[in-house]
């Protein structure tokens, strides 16, 4: 997923950011209201990891602005607010889960998994390619024989997206924001790179290339 992180704090960031990419996830991090609007008007995002105290707001205004604008994409706040009446006014707002500091990276990426499973391509446990059984939550591709396939985060990412778009073409830039956090620097050849390994393991009917259009699941 390409996830923002909205979190003030230095060192809890770095935590949050440096557990999440070792979950195979592209991560940006804005640490001011300003800096996490100006990301979501640039980019699309899979998951926002949301902090409600901030130096130059609430974090619930960001939320609130994204609803208003019927932006459906799904919000996990994390805060230090552990009243009812605060969780309760996080979930009216339009989030999707709410988790309150100090965090349990374990129970966050748990968190993370359960709300992206109730959109695209992980409302299903289960997707059948062909011979392949792919177990999404779970990260877990198993063969004809019942082998496990290991995957790379990064081929887990490329995969992951055409998964949740497995009926649609979905183009190389889709494919680069979903390995590529701003500011990396991508190489002009990254997604045929990750497309080719992912036909090696999976088979090279798998993914489709669509000339001059992008990629799909065959």
């Amino acid at each position: 997923m390409r996830v923002l992180l909205v979190e003030d704090d230095e060192l809890l960031g770095d935590a949050v950011r440096t557990h999440v990419r070792r979950q195979g996830h592209a991560v940006d991090w804005a640490m001011t209201r300003e800096a996490a609007e100006a990301s979501l008007a640039a980019a699309p995002y899979d998951l926002v990891l949301l902090d409600l105290r901030l130096p130059d707001g609430n974090g619930i205004d960001i939320l609130k602005g994204l609803r208003a604008r019927r932006d459906s994409t799904p919000v996990i706040i994390m805060t230090a607010h552990d009243q009812v009446s605060d969780r309760i006014a996080g979930l009216n707002a339009g989030a999707d889960d709410y988790l309150v500091k100090p965090v349990d990276m374990g129970e966050l990426e748990a968190r993370m998994q359960a709300v992206a499973r109730r959109y695209g391509s992980q409302q299903l446990p289960e997707v059948t390619l062909g011979t392949l059984k792919i177990f999404v939550a779970e990260r877990r591709v198993i063969s004809e024989e019942g082998v496990d396939i290991s995957l790379s985060s990064r081929e887990w990412a490329v995969l992951d997206r055409l998964i949740a778009r497995r009926h649609a073409i979905v183009s190389k830039g889709q494919l680069e924001e979903a390995l590529y956090e701003f500011g990396a620097e991508v190489e002009s050849n990254t997604v045929e790179v990750y497309v080719s390994r992912l036909r090696r393991k999976l088979g090279k009917d798998v993914i489709e290339t669509m000339r001059g259009l992008g990629y799909r699941i065959a």
